[in-house]
């Protein structure tokens, strides 16, 4: 009977050890599988990096051609000023030289171009909007410039070049002037393309813009300015002397190795004197200039993303064993004490007859509780995945819901606009339906806008802030609900203030709070018969202040005590997603401002935007 005992013993032992070393190898493998995932978990992260990049890249060319488009036709139209045609053919005379100046600098100012110039057939400058600059264009000679030569032979045209006065990239466009079906001059127009390299650096990935040499010409980065890359050919390097184009002496190659990442994307590495970077490029041909756009996400977030997958992974597979691992030795442990428990009953079988129903009992109740244990673990590891899921959804439906608000309005604005032209074509008032279409143009440049509200919300305080007309921005976003203000009879009255006033702020964020408080006066006031709703605007103590007030119920102590949390709303369940509020108050914030909520004494709320003061010298772009 003891030898029986110690065989089941030591085959026990032998089968918990069997499944231990079974349960080493299937973990050994799982981790070799793991690694040998890697590479392709890291393409996977590289390729969804591009994705991500050519969506940027799609806006930052929208960008480009919008402003190549606007000022395309302009020399042609400036060209025709009779004035021009004077100067030409009398450069002496100084009342005529001094009226061309200043209405070129006129035009220049409205346009928001660099210069604009007037060169006679022998390319020499008579006269030019920076005539007051210490770097006047006045005088010079631009006959070498390729821009000059084809507008000479009649054709407009249009060039990128390093200025050879100003020192300032820009892109020139030129047309000729005529007078009696002849050529007698040439007018040039240019425009700077600084603005555009300062939005692109306020994002994670790197810009260019290659010509058909490959010279970069525009870039995120200044040191990539006039890099090209590879190396210029002899006949493309004279063109560039020839015409001035670009410096010669930073004609350099950059060292930049690319290899395929897919049919779309290319994995790029770039070395520099001082560190090696990695990069996934996507790019684009704008085939009316010859430009190559490209984007260079970097790689470092893709194979972060990458070795956390793995180490997740990894993690997941110690944890499964682990808990194997537990649940073997436990069963061991279970099976040497029935062993036990067993040898002992044979033993004592006939002295402890009472004790056994005790041992029966113990026994059961150690199962139960491992029974119990085990339905432990289980509900416990579902409630995990449960709470996982839900806050995936919950940070979706945030985002959802914030891009679906942010774009509602300017998309309903679209629309009355478009509806409005139609019927304005129909009826055959062209001017009327032509200011609607350059109003829809201005929305959809707003939406185009609106995608990088986001971002400017969590980017550091008082980054693209500059002087905002305070005025002008509440005019725009009454005009904007001009149709909701008809409808609900309402009556908005606008005190306005004797002198502009100007606040730190962004033109098009400002005018989003303008129109998230007009909109909730006017459902505060739904259920009045006549709505009156109050503007004001001041400024005290270098303080600029907008009040809102309107005439409705005001708002309970509850309420105002959470009107600018995220998704608290007053109104009925489809009339507000409660975010627009929330938006206002981080909005008003980053521009080191407040925005305040209180009721009236007779009723009615006031919602209170404060603003620091500001000289009115700059514009704010967003």
């Amino acid at each position: 009977m003891h030898t029986a005992r110690m065989t089941r013993t030591r085959f026990g032992t032998a089968f918990a050890r069997s499944d231990f070393g079974r349960l080493t190898a299937a973990l050994v493998l799982a981790v070799a599988i793991g690694v040998v995932s890697l590479p392709w978990l890291e393409r996977h992260f590289l390729a969804k990096t591009g994705v991500q990049g050519m969506d940027t890249l799609n806006l930052s060319v929208a960008g480009l051609r919008s402003a190549l488009n606007r000022f395309e036709p302009l020399p042609a139209l400036i060209a025709e000023r009779p004035e021009l045609a004077r100067l030409l053919r009398n450069p002496a005379n100084p009342l005529l030289f001094a009226q061309v100046n200043a209405r070129l600098k006129e035009t220049a100012d409205r346009l928001e171009a660099s210069d604009v110039y007037l060169m006679d057939k022998r390319g020499m400058t008579l006269a030019a909007s920076s005539y007051l600059k210490d770097l006047s264009f006045v005088g010079k000679s631009f006959d070498y410039r390729p821009y000059f030569t084809e507008s000479l032979a009649g054709l407009p045209s249009r060039y990128f070049a390093l200025g050879t006065t100003s020192g300032e990239r820009g892109y020139f466009y030129a047309a000729p002037v005529w007078e009696d079906a002849q050529v007698v001059g040439v007018l040039a127009l240019k425009f700077t393309v600084d603005g555009f390299e300062d939005a692109w650096r306020s994002g994670p990935s790197e810009l260019m813009v290659t010509d058909a040499n490959g010279v970069v010409f525009m870039s995120s980065r200044q040191d990539w300015h006039f890099r090209t890359l590879a190396p210029l050919s002899a006949d493309a390097l004279e063109g560039i002397q020839r015409t001035r184009q670009y410096p010669p002496a930073r004609l350099k190659p950059l060292a930049i190795n690319s290899e395929p990442l897919n049919d779309r994307l290319t994995r790029v590495t770039a070395t520099s004197d001082t560190r090696t970077e990695h990069f996934v490029e996507s790019q684009t041909l704008l085939p009316d200039v010859g430009w190559r756009v490209h984007i260079l996400s970097p790689a470092g977030p893709a194979r972060t993303q990458a070795l956390a997958v793995f180490g997740v992974y990894v993690m997941l597979v110690l944890l499964i064993g682990l808990a194997l691992a537990l649940v073997l030795s436990r069963r061991a442990r279970i099976l040497e004490r029935l062993e036990v428990q067993r040898a002992t009953q044979d033993l004592l079988e006939r002295r402890v007859r009472e004790r056994t129903a005790d041992l029966n009992v113990a026994n059961a109740s150690l199962r139960t509780e491992v029974e119990e244990r085990r339905s432990a673990e289980h509900r416990l590891r579902i409630t995990q995945k449960e709470l996982i899921q839900a806050g995936k959804l919950a940070a979706l439906g945030q985002l959802s819901a914030a891009i679906s608000h942010e774009i509602n309005q300017p998309l309903a604005a679209v629309k009355s606009y478009a509806d409005n032209a139609a019927l304005l074509m129909d009826r055959e008032r062209l001017p009327e339906a032509r200011e609607n279409l350059t109003r829809i143009s201005k929305l959809a440049d707003r939406i185009a806008a609106i995608s990088g509200h986001l971002r400017n919300f969590a980017r550091r305080p008082q980054e693209g802030i500059a002087a905002v007309d305070a005025a002008a921005v509440i005019d725009d976003a009454i005009e904007l609900l001009g149709a909701k203000i008809k409808s609900r009879g309402a009556q908005i009255k606008f005190d306005r203030p004797a002198a502009p006033l100007f606040a730190m702020g962004g033109q098009l964020r400002l005018q989003q709070v303008m129109v998230n408080l007009l909109a909730n006066a006017l459902d505060a006031t739904e259920d009045k018969d006549q709505p009156h709703i109050a503007v004001a605007l001041s400024n005290e103590n270098d303080i600029i202040k907008i009040t809102v007030t309107d005439s409705g119920p005001g708002l309970s102590e509850a309420a105002l005590a959470q009107v600018f949390d995220p998704f608290f709303t007053t109104k009925e369940p489809g009339k507000g997603l409660g975010l627009g509020l929330s938006i206002s108050f981080n909005i008003v914030e980053d521009f080191g401002g407040h925005l305040r909520a209180r009721n009236l004494d007779q009723g009615g709320a006031e919602f209170s935007v404060e603003l620091p003061a500001a000289a009115p010298q700059g514009i704010a772009a967003q």
